[in-house]
């Protein structure tokens, strides 16, 4: 009888789903999943948000030897400064736009016209772009995880606010008007 119950089952299982096999609904889950990841990328990717926390630069784990001298601590609120004055550049007046990139970054090129737009349009704001491969040191420091970043600084070179991903030229502009 249990081998009657089971048929009749199975049955009805056809009837209400034919031809759809168990390969089928896991196709149907990740193409869902994919879909769900895809929108939240799009929906977050290029977006200023607060301030990151700033590690300073000092030596963690096994690498500090306990005889070696303590390189001289940055404070955190001068680390912006200090990275722009390490690779030539200057802060701006009103604000700098601080873009960590990288060589094969498609969206880094699209970041660099936007930014380079940006300050074309907007008086006191300079742009400097860091080759994240080339300053490991201040990427740890700043926290950066993937490129393009656009960090922006004020007048001083505290970090304001942060994008990851490539902006538009809109979001850099509201960034902007809130300093």
């Amino acid at each position: 009888m249990t081998d009657s119950g089971a048929i009749r089952n199975k049955s009805r299982d056809a009837r209400r789903w034919p031809g759809v096999t168990t390969g089928a609904w896991i196709v149907l889950a990740a193409v869902v999943l994919a879909l769900a990841v895809g929108l939240w990328r799009a929906a977050t990717d290029g977006r200023f948000r607060g301030t990151h926390a700033v590690r300073s630069g000092e030596p963690a784990g096994p690498q500090a030897e306990e005889g070696a001298e303590a390189p001289a601590e940055v404070p955190v609120e001068r680390l912006g400064a200090e990275l722009v004055a390490t690779v030539g550049g200057t802060l701006g007046e009103r604000a700098t736009l601080l873009q960590f990139s990288s060589a094969f970054c498609a969206p880094c090129r699209a970041t660099r016209r936007v930014l380079g737009e940006v300050t074309g349009l907007v008086d006191g704001v300079a742009h400097i772009e860091i080759d994240a491969e080339h300053h490991l040191d201040a990427t740890r420091a700043f926290g950066i995880l993937r490129t393009p970043t656009t960090i922006v600084l004020d007048p001083s070179g505290a970090e304001v606010t942060r994008a990851t991903g490539a902006p538009t030229r809109d979001q850099v502009l509201t960034a902007l008007a809130a300093i």
